[in-house]
């Protein structure tokens, strides 16, 4: 996933989205790499943000795109305030901008122009659109918050995968994914050979983690730590 920040007293400074920009500003060759992470990271949000602005699913691709290689163009990097607060709020305003000059560069080049063109999967993109709410900033908002659950859950899954958790990671995902109705206690246990207050207590810790984790990748995403707990509120708010 990146750069991911320090453990509890490691006595490193973590490293979040903007101080990976500020770090990237020293360094023009870190540059695309920098925004390629990024971008790559929330470039979902930005297209449902431009499908429900009334694009047609051709001309958001091209918007998308466009916008990305615009801000691999420019020295987007050094523009970027870490006191105007969320990451996101700053990226869905960018894109809107951009679409609003949209008709200034008709005839620009499309698709990232010279420009080697980000990998992106339109296809899943626009399945998900299916359940976006009709608003722009609303489906903007909810994609948002399903990209922050989904990395927190591949983090909780890696550390089950790499043996730091033990356990069956498939209850994890019966209990916290965000499809589907949860099995109830008593089958779930039966069925992976534990009993109904162990399987409480192994949910009961992997949920701590998993919460841990949210925090930590909303941490990344906010210029001051007493902004978390108000934007995971308003995450669960956007997907509610």
């Amino acid at each position: 996933m990146g750069a991911q920040p320090a453990g509890p007293g490691s006595g490193q400074f973590p490293v979040t989205r903007w101080t990976l920009i500020a770090a990237a500003r020293s360094d023009p060759a870190a540059q695309r790499a920098a925004l390629e992470e990024l971008l790559g990271l929330y470039w979902t949000p930005l297209y449902s943000f431009a499908r429900r602005k009334g694009l047609d699913v051709d001309a958001a691709q091209d918007a998308v795109q466009s916008f990305i290689a615009r801000l691999l163009e420019r020295d987007f990097l050094a523009r970027i305030d870490p006191a105007r607060g969320r990451f996101r709020a700053y990226l869905r305003t960018a894109l809107a901008h951009h679409l609003a000059n949209e008709h200034e560069r008709a005839t620009a080049q499309k698709r990232g122009g010279a420009l080697a063109p980000i990998p992106l999967d339109f296809d899943l993109a626009e399945r998900r659109l299916a359940a976006a709410p009709a608003h722009p900033e609303q489906a903007f908002e909810r994609e948002w918050a399903l990209g922050v659950l989904e990395r927190a859950l591949a983090r909780l899954r890696a550390e089950f995968e790499d043996g730091r958790r033990q356990g069956p990671f498939a209850l994890v995902t019966a209990f916290f994914g965000t499809g589907g109705t949860p099995p109830s206690y008593a089958d779930a246990a039966a069925a992976h050979g534990m009993s109904a207050p162990q399987l409480k207590a192994f949910l009961h810790r992997a949920r701590l983690r998993y919460r841990e984790l949210l925090r930590d990748e909303v941490a990344q995403t906010v210029d001051d730590a007493g902004a978390i707990d108000d934007e995971i509120h308003a995450l669960m708010q956007a997907l509610s």
